[in-house]
């Protein structure tokens, strides 16, 4: 069973009583919509044409929602509706980024996250969604589209029909009947200047000045709702900070096992940063929601199949392995330095590299699913967390051979990090997947991020020569510029893939 819409837009007149009967029925806060009418136009006047578009949640057969929500806060009900429980969820915000319909907000009363749950309070009634019911035109046809009788099946087996991103692969459950391409595809017609009513919002608008208009069409959006960024610089920093407790990690098990361990840089300092930047990424994390009191629930109410669950468990892992590795370093317990070791290095790898995964399930930031990421999180981490024991080495003495082994790591980590950025953006970037990844990158690139991304890459370029000469000269003063400098190169460059990815237009 799979209950769905179909939205016959031949007939629909624009007139916003669904998005008036939604916000009536659900106590929808203002400025903030479960259903919304787009409105696109094209050509040039006196030749113009005004298509609609009826946006909501698609109740995906294979809802990415689901699966990324920590807490089972989002659930699909046996009869296909993708509902939501306010009571449990956290403010995460990961689902926001899943939906590739930008079909989910944060409710400012709550905050919490809602969307169109296909009214299931009336459904359970026996009743139609308040939508369907106010529809002066019965532009909105409702039922199960798993039942071949079914009025609503019958309607879509007769006409054609879109749906919206089929490239997600959701099996998104709303159908579309006489729709404008341009309507559905957000690319297709960037924001106008102004809209009908109002003033886009300011994010749109900056967004829109990087996105061509189709000459032939010249299609542009007229009325729309704002989507903000919603994971900003809370999050750019964390990948920072556990990139430097991974990578310190990770760093440090390479020196014990070579046998240049068993000093205060390995066994005490090490765990000791790697400690430092798990709090600091706990403390982020936490910061980031909405509702933070609520955050024992990704222990308590766990959903397994999140990464954001599966990234906690990491980071407590990773956290309990520096601590009993800090605590044998103080006791000098050097017999069990390389088993430790070993663990250390395992959990250093899997903090870095966890958020690819997560990253992964962020269905609707396409830039984010690339086949690189979890490689490149794990030569970032080994670029600032070797960066960080450098500066620290010359203050606990560390050997020369320590030394140029850390200044080994930093250098081969900003390698791999510079590579993979040119190889992601800038060669193989070109064909950088579907149209939603290759507006991100040009965003990046070439648009309004360019500049921070561009210095992100020549301070990392910088410090890679820096690196490298101090490794080839033995120059300690080249080392530790290097070591300073790759720390906001990594932040300037994620706080440009963080965002841009979430700036591409969804609705």
């Amino acid at each position: 069973m799979q209950y769905g819409f179909a939205i016959d837009h031949r007939t629909c007149i624009g007139c916003h009583a669904c998005t008036v009967a939604c916000k009536t029925e659900h106590e929808v806060p203002l400025g903030q919509f479960r259903t919304w009418v787009k409105y696109v136009d094209s050509g040039t006047f006196p030749d113009t044409t005004r298509d609609f578009g009826v946006m909501r949640c698609n109740h995906c057969t294979d809802a990415p929602c689901v699966a990324i929500c920590p807490t089972e806060a989002l659930f699909k009900r046996d009869d296909g509706i993708v509902d939501f429980d306010s009571s449990v969820c956290i403010g995460c915000k990961a689902c926001m980024q899943a939906c590739p319909y930008d079909a989910i907000y944060i409710d400012e009363d709550t905050h919490t996250a809602a969307k169109c749950n296909f009214c299931a309070h009336r459904v359970d009634d026996g009743l139609e969604p308040a939508c369907v019911v106010v529809c002066p035109t019965e532009s909105i046809w409702v039922g199960d589209l798993d039942d071949p009788g079914s009025a609503i099946s019958q309607f879509v087996l007769s006409n054609e029909t879109r749906v919206r991103a089929p490239e997600q692969g959701t099996g998104p459950n709303v159908h579309y009947v006489g729709a404008s391409p341009a309507v559905l595809q957000p690319l297709a017609a960037p924001v106008d200047d102004t809209y009908i009513w109002a003033q886009p919002d300011t994010l749109r608008a900056a967004v829109a000045r990087d996105l061509p208009v189709d000459p032939a069409t010249n299609a542009r959006t007229t009325l729309n709702t704002a989507h903000p960024v919603v994971w900003g610089w809370k999050v750019t920093t964390y990948l920072w900070t556990k990139g430097v407790a991974g990578g310190a990690l990770v760093t440090a098990a390479a020196a014990v096992l070579l046998g240049l361990g068993d000093t205060a840089l390995t066994d005490v300092a090490a765990p000791l940063v790697a400690m430092a930047g798990l709090l600091a990424t706990a403390v982020l994390l936490v910061a980031d929601l909405k509702r933070p009191e609520r955050f024992l629930y990704l222990v308590t109410k766990a959903h397994l199949t999140s990464w954001l669950v599966k990234g906690g468990f990491v980071l407590a892992a990773a956290a309990a392995t520096s601590f009993l590795w800090f605590v044998l370093g103080l006791l000098d317990v050097d017999g069990a330095m390389p088993a430790v070791a070993v663990l250390g290095g395992v959990a250093g790898l899997l903090t870095a590299g966890y958020t690819a995964f997560l990253f992964g399930q962020a269905e609707g930031r396409d830039l984010w699913q690339s086949r690189w990421l979890f490689w490149h999180l794990l030569v970032q981490a080994v670029m600032v967390g070797s960066g960080v024991l450098l500066l620290l080495a010359p203050l606990l003495d560390a050997s020369d051979d320590l030394e140029a082994l850390v200044l080994a790591g930093l250098t081969a980590g900003t390698l791999g990090h510079l590579a993979v950025a040119l190889a992601e953006h800038g060669w193989s970037g070109r064909d950088h997947g579907t149209p939603n990844a290759r507006a991100a990158r040009t965003m990046m690139t070439r648009g309004r991020h360019a500049r921070t991304y561009h210095a992100a890459l020549v301070l990392g370029a910088v410090a890679l020569a820096c690196a490298a000469l101090g490794l080839a000269t033995g120059l300690t003063a080249l080392g530790l510029v290097a070591a300073l400098l790759v720390q906001p190169s990594l932040i300037a460059y994620e706080h440009v893939f963080v965002r841009t990815a979430q700036e591409v237009p969804l609705s």
